[in-house]
Order: C-alpha cells, then structure tokens, then sequence
C-alpha cells in the first residue's frame, strides 16, 4: 500500500547532510593543516549537536515536544540494548588486555610462523587478534609497533607490512561477535547474532583465503622472527567468547563469561592483581563512551527524520532506482542495502555510525522485499567496513601511516583484503539463489 509522503520530508534530511558536512569538511581542513588524525579533531558525538539543534528548529514544535522527540530516538530499546553491549565489549577488551591477551595472541602466532610465510602469517595474527578484540583500532594499536619492527628486522616493505595489518584489522572489525559494527548492524536488523556471524563468515572466508593466496605470492625470503615469552592461557578467553557466541549463547552472558575468564586467568597464570578488576572493567567502559554517545544521538537525529517522513521518503527513492535494475528476486534491494552502507562510510569515515544512520532504511527495505534480518545486517556490516579500509582519511590508515611513517594512500592501496572482499560480496549478492526471511531470524 502507498502511503502519502510528507511535505518536509526532504527537509527533515537536511539535519543529517549537515551533519555530514560538519564532520567531513572538519576533517578535511584539518587535514589539509597537516594535523594528525584530522578526521577526529572534532568529535562525532559533538558535531552532531549542531545537527540536532537545527532538527529541533525545522520541527517546527514546541521545545518540550522536541525534547520528547530526542529521548524516544536516544531511548530506543535498540539502542539501549545496543549501547549496554558495547560497554560489555569495552570492558572485555579492557580486561583482557590487562591480563596479557593481546600479547600472548600475537607472540603465539608469530612463534608458529614460517619465515617464508611471514606476510601471510602476520594478516592471519591481525585476524584473529581483531576478531577476539572487537576492534581493528585496538589491533592495530597493539600490532603496529610490533609490525614496524618486523618490516625492519626481516627487510620488508613497509606498505605492504601496514596493507597487511590494515587487512587483518578490518577482516575481524567485520566479522567479529563483539565488534561495535556487528553489534550495530545486528540491532538494527534484528538478527540473531550467531545466524550473522554464520552468514557472514560465507563471504568473509573466501576473501581471507585469496588474500593470504596474494601476501604469500609478494612474501621473499624473510630473516626468522624474534618473539617475546608469552603464556598459552592468555588466549583461552578470546577463544571461549568467540565459540560461545557462534553456538547461541546470549551476547550479554558471553561477554560477562569473557571478563571472569579473563580475570581468573591473569590472576592464576599472568600475574594480575585482582583488585584492578573493578577499574580495568570502568576503564573498558570510558573508552566506548563515544560511540555509546554517538549512537544515542544519531538516533535522536533518526528520529527527527522519520517522524517528518524522511525514512519513507528515502526508501521511496531507493525503490524506484532498484526497480529500474533488471535483476532476480531481491537482488536489487540487496545491493541497495550494500550501496547505503558504503556511500554512508566514504562521508561519514566510521562505519558504526553509517550502519546505525542506514540501519532503519535498510530493515525497511529488507522486510519488505523478503531479505533475511542476517542477510541485510552482514550486507551492512561487511560494506561499511570494506569502505573504512580503503578511505584515505579513516582512523585505520591514518594510524598505520603514522606508525610507518607513510601516506595514508600507501596504506590503504596494500589493503588486498578489503578489495578482494568488495569483489567476492558483489558476486555472492549476484550469484547466490535469492535469500528471504526465515522463522528463525525474526
């Protein structure tokens, strides 16, 4: 059934483009300054106050009424929901960290590989440290010095070691169970998170496969390399979280599960001092606060949009476009999905916020054309983080060009994995026999 659309509907996106344009244009005037990280010297959470503040004056409401409007958007239970994971999942990783996690992922790793096979083994370390850390920010924190090191010691090109590390980052920023993207695209969505990690993984593994395939062709001969001690127990929380999730078990329980296994361990194994549980755990907190924030009020901004029509408005564009596509099923719809998550990323540069501003359309658009909610949340998932790896001014490639002493385009022209991912989803998408929704995804 048609339904009429609103006369502000077009205006009520202004808002969000302005939004944009504040975030974007900051950075890239800060980046033409030469500062560091221009895309972050101003915040997310603070450039979109601007935003809200002229949502509020085109509601053309009284203020208490649009009040009421920004606290059911920052209160959707989604969100909430959504905001209480990442809090488990800061505090996880915080933990874990402490413990000696990450370390004993990575001296594990680099122990067991070949010097013939270094670049390889270094994307399969970035993996699963990024797959058990949630966060490819925090892996290539924790993996960059140690990287820049290893291009040193076994004489190896620079940008093609931080294209390495950049891969293995955003493979497990995509397809990790505690990732602030995951987390995102399945709330949004509504899926199941085991059903997404499962579909997701279809289309991730493939592409990790060819990626090693093309690190291994560029690996010379390497000098061997030179690993710290490390304890083999420290790996066991990561590990216990992700088979945990894959098998059903409620997010929130795994999570809670992770920071006790984490903390037993480095008490029993790594030498942890018990009583810095409670501030390893508001440590974790304090550094999800800004996405916590910034999801909030990109949903009190979504809010605006969708009372005033906006969504509908939007969906309506996207309908008539895909209909003009000659393709089977809802193969259209489905590239829809994957285009919104994608352009949202290359003006926004984080791929959390993309999903959550692209989130409603694109249950919208999957509900209707019969996409399942695990299908149309890895679509999401799996195009914002392909877009993250390969912009220029991402946190990613900016890190990495400052570790290595590189351009940010040197960064992100190595990041095989992600372009491999971008050419194995588009053929998934075409090829794949058409996917509705089932019982079980509701």
């Amino acid at each position: 059934m048609n339904t009429a659309i609103p006369v502000g509907a077009k205006r009520s996106l202004f808002p969000l483009l302005f939004f944009v344009l504040l975030f974007l244009g900051s950075g890239l005037y800060f980046q033409s300054q030469n500062v560091d990280y221009a895309f972050y010297q101003l915040p997310g959470h603070v450039a979109i106050l601007p935003a809200l503040m002229l949502a509020v004056w085109l509601h053309r409401a009284p203020l208490t009424q649009s009040i009421e409007v920004i606290v059911k958007g920052a209160g959707n239970s989604n969100i909430i929901t959504m905001c209480l994971i990442y809090l488990l999942a800061g505090a996880f990783a915080s933990v874990a960290t402490a413990t000696g996690g990450v370390d004993a992922v990575v001296n594990a790793g680099l122990s067991i590989i070949p010097a013939q096979f270094i670049l390889p083994g270094l994307f399969v370390i970035a993996a699963l440290v990024s797959t058990a850390m949630g966060t490819s920010m925090g892996t290539i924190g924790a993996l960059a010095p140690i990287a820049v090191g290893l291009a040193n010691q076994a004489d190896l090109n620079p940008a093609v070691v931080a294209g390495v590390l950049l891969s293995g980052a955003m493979f497990g920023d995509n397809l990790s169970i505690i990732s602030d993207t995951t987390i995102a695209a399945t709330r949004t969505q509504g899926a199941n998170m085991a059903d997404k990690f499962k579909e997701n993984i279809k289309i991730a593994l493939p592409a990790a496969v060819l990626t090693l395939l093309a690190y291994g062709l560029l690996t010379t001969n390497a000098s061997p390399v030179v690993t710290d001690a490390f304890n083999w127990t420290g790996v066991l929380p990561y590990a216990a979280i992700l088979i945990l999730a894959v098998l059903g078990l409620n997010v929130f329980v795994v999570l809670l599960l992770g920071i006790l296994l984490a903390a037993l361990q480095g008490s029993l194994f790594a030498d942890y001092a018990i009583q810095n549980l409670g501030q390893d755990i508001a440590t974790g907190f304090a550094n999800v606060q800004e996405i916590f924030l910034l999801a909030m009020l990109v949903s009190a901004l979504s809010e605006f949009i969708k009372q005033q029509g906006g969504l509908q408005w939007i969906s309506k564009q996207i309908q008539s476009f895909t209909n003009k596509l000659q393709l089977a099923g809802n193969k259209a719809q489905q590239l829809a999905i994957a285009a919104l998550a994608f352009v949202s990323n290359l003006c926004i540069a984080n791929n959390t916020v993309a999903i959550v501003l692209t989130g409603e359309v694109s249950r919208n658009l999957a509900t209707e054309h019969q996409i399942s909610p695990k299908r149309s949340a890895s679509l999401l998932d799996i195009f914002a983080c392909i877009s993250q790896g390969l912009v220029p001014y991402g946190a990613q490639a900016l890190l990495l060009g400052a570790s290595f002493g590189l351009s940010p385009w040197q960064v992100i022209t190595h990041n095989y994995y992600c372009l491999i991912l971008l050419a194995v989803a588009l053929a998934v998408v075409l090829l794949r026999s058409t996917n509705t929704k089932l019982a079980s995804d509701v």
